[in-house]
């Protein structure tokens, strides 16, 4: 059972959207987190509709902690306390395009932790050895406003960090 559902102006953080994210050396998947205002409550009823539609669809109880939305209270995170941080990942790469739908590649520097995007993602049932859980799909961003960045990660130092080094001068 797949239930589609449309984010809108959610705060980006953790994105690897362009690349799959890395941990202990090992490829993980396309992913992002998704930061939506506590008073945004449409969203957060339709992401609820859609957990319950999972669970019902597989007659399982799911326990908070294996779905892919958390209380961002409970993190210690810049920026995500009052909100919920929706967890969404993806093998394939998601679409990422800009205001205007045009597509944006990583070197546009316009997609960063921190930003505004609208999402599309899909939820999905696991039931496996690691156990069942309500999961999302990353199926699409989208450039929306720029916000102020969560870290400065990815930058790299300029020439002019550096001072200039006279032939006769040791280290």
């Amino acid at each position: 059972m797949s239930n589609k559902i449309k984010i809108r102006n959610a705060r980006l953080s953790f994105p690897s959207v362009f690349k799959k994210a890395v941990f202990d050396g090992k490829e993980g998947k396309y992913e992002a987190t998704l930061l939506i205002s506590k008073s945004d409550t449409k969203t957060y009823d339709a992401i609820m509709a859609a957990i319950e539609a999972e669970k019902k669809a597989n007659k399982a109880k799911v326990s908070a902690d294996k779905l892919f939305i958390k209380d961002g209270d409970d993190f210690d995170y810049e920026g995500y306390a009052g909100h919920w941080a929706i967890k969404a990942g993806n093998n394939k790469r998601p679409t990422v395009i800009n205001r205007d739908k045009t597509p944006l590649v990583e070197e546009d520097d316009v997609i960063y932790a921190g930003c505004y995007v609208n999402a599309i993602i899909d939820t999905w049932f696991q039931n496996n050895q690691f156990g069942k859980r309500v999961n999302a799909n990353l199926l699409g961003i989208q450039f929306v406003k720029d916000g102020e960045s969560f870290s400065d990660g990815g930058k790299v130092a300029s020439e002019d960090d550096f001072d200039d080094i006279e032939d006769d001068e040791e280290y």
